[in-house]
């Protein structure tokens, strides 16, 4: 026993100065390796890309899968700034109807073409109207005609807006167009007067000119073509009254506003109730002046029940007022500036 107690003895102490060895070997080499990326990293920096994968659709964060990845980058490289979206910046969609340079509000020579005909024929109607009464002495007739002309392009304004804004869609043959611009002008009532002077009459001054031409030609009756020269021009030209409906006096021309004082134009106090809800009245745009009886006589809702029970079809009246129907403002509209 005395004998294996030193040589154990010695093996343990050889172990132990073995062991603190190796530990400072250890930590030589770790100080050595610390330094040498020390250096590495003060002579050559890297560049670094950090990618992280987040969820937003659950409530709990999901544990990461995937290691963060490291790209080395080169020395000139220089990072995309980041692009921020507000929650609150205005969405500008398809549907959205700027007036600044829109060439949709801007008359073609092919509008301005069918203003003129349309002119011309309604002229040509009057004309021959005045030497007809002329020639046989009698004025009033052909007066009275005109002016019965004018009372009922009123009411029959008021019926043709009705009709368009209720029934069809832009898909309608013939009047597609006409529909879905006066469904979208409750949208965008604003849009009429930044529109130019033929681009808002040409669709009227071309069913002016092939229905009221034939006439001119066919018909000489001073009576006759008296009636149809006021009636087809106050057609021709309701969608420009219209537009005036929606100005302010300060930016009409003052013949405008007495005439609209007078109540021979519609105004603006008057057809601003068809833009307020239920959006079931007040559709005449000529002087307005059948506005008042129509719908206190329910012509209207009369015409709409006969449609539904004889075709099933309900008019947009019917149903609750939604973004179709609801002002959007010129503001709104406008794209948010960068």
């Amino acid at each position: 026993m005395s004998s294996i107690l030193p040589q154990n003895h010695a093996i343990t102490s050889s172990q132990r100065v073995l062991s603190g060895t190796c530990d400072k070997i250890g930590t030589i080499q770790r100080r050595s390796s610390q330094q040498f990326r020390s250096n590495i990293s003060r002579q050559f920096p890297l560049f670094a890309r950090v990618y992280c994968v987040s969820s937003s659709s659950t409530t709990k964060t999901p544990p990461l899968t995937e290691p963060l990845l490291l790209q080395p980058q080169p020395a000139n490289y220089e990072p995309p700034t980041p692009i921020i979206k507000s929650e609150t910046s205005t969405t500008v969609t398809s549907s959205t109807r700027s007036v600044l340079n829109d060439p949709s509000l801007q008359s073609t020579w092919a509008h301005r073409a069918w203003m003129a005909s349309g002119c011309t024929t309604v002229l040509i109607s009057l004309a021959k109207s005045a030497t007809g009464a002329i020639d046989s002495h009698t004025w009033v007739a052909p007066i009275v005609a005109g002016c019965i002309g004018y009372v009922l392009s009123d009411f029959a304004s008021g019926i043709y807006h009705w009709g368009i804004d209720n029934y069809g869609s832009a898909k309608t043959p013939v009047f597609g167009s006409q529909i879905d611009a006066f469904q979208g002008h409750h949208k965008w009532p604003w849009t009429i007067t930044r529109r130019e002077f033929a681009n808002n009459l040409h669709a009227l001054a071309r069913a002016v000119t092939f229905t009221v031409l034939p006439i001119d030609l066919l018909c000489n009756d001073s009576v006759v073509l008296g009636f149809v020269g006021v009636f087809s021009g106050c057609i021709m030209f309701s969608q420009q009254f219209h537009s005036w409906a929606h100005g302010t006096k300060s930016k009409l021309p003052p013949l405008v506003v007495a005439l609209q004082d007078a109540g021979i134009l519609v105004s603006r106090s008057q057809h601003a109730a068809h833009h307020r809800p239920p959006y079931n009245n007040n559709y005449c745009i000529v002087s307005g002046a059948w506005n008042e009886y129509l719908d206190r006589s329910k012509v209207f809702e009369l015409l709409e029940m006969i449609f539904f029970f004889k075709f099933g079809v309900r008019p947009r009246s019917w149903s609750e007022p939604n973004s179709e129907w609801t002002e959007e403002t010129e503001t709104q509209s406008l794209p948010a500036s960068n």
